[in-house]
């Protein structure tokens, strides 16, 4: 059993502990607040966008004139999957279920005999994932020194992704990241983006005309599209980072209250145990003499 030093000194390490939390609580939740109006305000212009590119590729579809970008080398051997996930952690499971997404896709593609090769963005996906697929590797970008996210961060990581795809080093590529939904609901989400894929394409062409040819248009819309999905998945995944976090370190508070109420009412017991045991010693030497 515990002395009453021990549990006194557990009781101040748990306070202290409340006090950190509770502290990274706060500041998730001001960075949340920011983070969240970004995310927001991007959704609009990628939508649309996508919408745009939709309607001229199915305009164009597979045809010889189409951009690389759309029609793709014409296999799909070889895939690239770009992971992103944060650079620090205390954020409840928002790497892992990044990581457990991307991981399922890595083991499907293998076990079909496709080529996996991984881009990672974030340290926390590089270390889950490096001691298991550590041979797939083929780069990985630090975000530690990047305090807000800003486009320019992501067209540095599209033109790394379409110098790979340029080079030939792969036929298909993938983000993996967490759209944000709530402060308690993130959605890990694969989407991708090289060739270039759209849903609702025949409904999105309807009614325009173009001017030079759609080839032409897409030819130059295509590469900043794939920067502006880098650059909207960037946004979510800080969004939803941040308010993991904010859950998380909410838990932890509280789950830090509870444990402090417990070893409190130990500590009273313990030390009314200890006052009888002096009380019974006391009154047992008074009735021997």
């Amino acid at each position: 059993m515990p002395s009453l030093k021990d549990l006194k000194n557990r009781i101040a390490s748990v306070k202290n502990t409340r006090k950190i939390t509770k502290a990274m609580q706060m500041v998730s939740a001001a960075k949340l607040r920011r983070a969240q109006d970004a995310a927001v305000a991007a959704r609009p212009y990628a939508e649309r966008m996508t919408a745009v590119m939709a309607g001229l590729a199915a305009s164009v579809g597979a045809s010889d004139g189409a951009p690389r970008l759309l029609r793709g080398t014409g296999s799909d051997q070889t895939h690239l999957l770009v992971v992103m996930t944060a650079e620090r952690g205390l954020c409840g499971g928002f790497n892992s279920t990044i990581v457990r997404l991307a991981r399922a896709r890595i083991n499907e593609l293998l076990a079909a005999g496709k080529t996996v090769k991984i881009l990672t963005v974030g340290k926390k996906g590089r270390e889950q994932l490096k001691r298991e697929y550590g041979r797939h590797f083929v780069g990985h970008v630090d975000l530690t020194e990047v305090k807000r996210m800003g486009y320019d961060t992501a067209r540095a990581i599209a033109h790394d992704i379409l110098g790979r795809f340029e080079a030939g080093e792969f036929d298909v590529a993938t983000l993996y990241y967490n759209r944000f939904q709530s402060v308690i609901a993130q959605i890990p989400t694969p989407r991708q983006i090289i060739p270039a894929a759209f849903e609702g394409a025949a409904q999105a062409a309807a009614g325009y005309d173009y001017e030079p040819g759609e080839e032409a248009i897409l030819a130059d819309l295509l590469p900043r599209g794939v920067a502006t999905q880098v650059f909207t998945a960037l946004l979510e995944n800080g969004a939803s980072e941040q308010g993991a976090r904010m859950s998380a370190m909410d838990s932890a508070t509280r789950n830090a209250g509870e444990m402090i109420d417990k070893l409190t009412i130990q500590y009273n017991r313990s030390r009314q145990a200890a006052i009888t045991k002096e009380l019974i010693e006391i009154i047992s030497g008074a009735e021997a003499l």
